[in-house]
């Protein structure tokens, strides 16, 4: 069927009421963005030019502390109670039943939901207060706790979902279900990218890590267009799949064809108005001018012999959690806006103390070192870097608690996480658990919280990012959640 034919097809099934709809939505955005924000009437357009593609919003909504997000993914949710949340009360109390004054009846798992008793459980590890701000910090972190005066530890976070799945996507998109735009995507969407040549939202899996799966989704665009999507880069000779060119075909080949194929597709846009199909060709654009820049991004070589030794000896081993640390301030040097790295294997329900070391023995350096090279370069000041899990782990033991092992469930009540940099306060923590440190006792800290306070450190009002789908306007926070001011320097 030839373009002519498709078009005239078209035209003979284009209703009176596709008339009506499409004229009336569009004459009334081309008149509510005339008043609202003349840069928005173009926002389509200028995505797709060959410059740094702007967002939705033209510009922030008020002055960002921020300019970019680096954010350490723990998945499977750390246990707070062994790395950050000293509770010496579960040491005192050791093999005591968790009293159900405590536990006020809350929901469990079914991993521990048949167990005939809940005994308390003390973390072997030692605690020590760490910088001037005093932060509890375990023997487990010894890199991290020789950086906790630039860290902002929230010791109440609680969240509504307490198995993987829903949990990690919750935190990462705003909802439990599948099929919301990712955090990097609403701010590709808002905010549009710094760098021309590289995606705004990029990321880093480690490599060979078991645990609880992680899905393409969690870094989805959701109902937003393609273009906003995460981009995951890869260790080994291929960072970006389907980047390269086949054998025997050239740059310019490839760009001819580019040419050709966007004059086609343009006749597409033309006759259906689907924005898809201008994503579409912002995509191949992009694809084309990372076959240059991904290369010099991700080639660590220049880098000197005191860098890898900050981040440690793994950071020479393409797709560890430490060299993607070092390739996310080589991207957050070059503009990137949403660098997400995931690393898998936090969920500890049994050999917790020696499967903890290992995890610790991987993350501690990289993770400190990225706050120490940010801080030297400059960058620290206007990154936002997070560290964190989609839960807690329960003060009680699942399983058999000895004097050496134990295991801890899921706890979606409180756990903790922690920011550095972008406008954050140094060396200061919000919020407490209560002493069995099950419970919030003050200051508590949803999703959407941790979320909407995210954006406003981007300069984004979480209220006024929104999309409209399916006749309701959606946004990252859904339908609450408010900003966490007290932590703001």
């Amino acid at each position: 069927m030839t373009m002519k034919t498709y078009c005239n097809q078209f035209e003979s099934n284009y209703s009176r009421r596709d008339f009506f709809k499409r004229t009336s939505l569009g004459l009334g955005a081309i008149g509510l963005s005339s008043l609202l924000n003349p840069g928005m009437l173009n926002a389509e357009s200028t995505a797709s030019a060959p410059s740094a593609p702007k967002g939705i919003l033209g510009r922030p909504h008020f002055r960002p502390r921020a300019k970019r997000v680096i954010y350490l993914f723990q998945s499977g949710g750390p246990s707070q109670l062994d790395l950050f949340d000293y509770k010496p009360l579960l040491n005192e109390r050791n093999r005591e039943e968790l009293p159900e004054s405590v536990r006020k009846g809350q929901r469990l798992t079914g991993m521990t939901s048949g167990q005939a008793s809940f005994p308390l459980a003390g973390s072997i590890f030692n605690f020590k207060q760490h910088g001037k701000g005093g932060a509890w910090i375990s023997d487990l972190l010894p890199h991290t706790a020789g950086v906790a005066d630039e860290l902002c530890f929230i010791k109440s976070m609680f969240t509504e979902a307490i198995n993987h799945d829903p949990a990690i996507t919750f935190l990462q998109t705003g909802a439990q279900l599948s099929g919301r735009p990712a955090m990097g995507s609403w701010l590709d969407y808002g905010l549009g990218s710094d760098n021309e040549n590289l995606p705004a939202f990029v990321v880093l899996v480690t490599k060979d890590k078991r645990g609880q799966p992680l899905y393409a989704r969690l870094w989805g665009n959701g109902f937003l267009p393609s273009k906003h999507q995460g981009v995951q880069f890869r260790s080994g000779k291929d960072p970006v799949l389907y980047l390269n060119n086949p054998p025997g075909i050239e740059n310019e080949d490839r760009r001819r064809q580019l040419d050709h194929l966007k004059e086609l597709q343009t006749l597409q846009y033309d006759a259906f108005g689907d924005p898809e199909i201008m994503a579409r060709i912002s995509q191949y654009e992009m694809a084309f001018r990372m076959q240059s820049s991904v290369p010099e991004v991700t080639d660590t070589s220049d880098e000197p012999e005191h860098i890898f030794d900050l981040y440690g000896p793994d950071s020479r081993k393409p797709g560890t959690y430490a060299a993607n640390c070092l390739l996310a301030r080589r991207l957050a040097e070059r503009g990137v806006k949403f660098i997400q790295l995931y690393h898998q294997g936090w969920d500890q329900h049994g050999g917790l103390p020696k499967n903890i070391r290992i995890q610790c023995h991987e993350t501690d350096q990289p993770s400190a070192a990225l706050i120490k090279d940010l801080k030297q370069r400059g960058l620290l000041e206007d990154t936002l870097v997070i560290w964190g899990g989609e839960f807690g782990r329960t003060n009680y033991s699942q399983g058999k608690l000895t004097e050496t092992d134990y295991g801890r469930d899921h706890h979606p009540r409180c756990f903790t996480l922690w920011m550095a940099g972008g406008g954050v306060k140094r060396g200061f923590s919000y919020g407490q658990t209560d002493e069995f440190g099950y419970n919030i006792a003050s200051d508590a800290v949803h999703v959407h919280d941790f979320q909407a306070t995210l954006l406003h450190l981007l300069g984004i009002d979480h209220e006024r990012l929104t999309f409209k789908y399916q006749g309701r306007r959606f946004r990252l926070t859904d339908v609450h959640g408010k900003v966490i001011t007290p932590i703001m320097a």
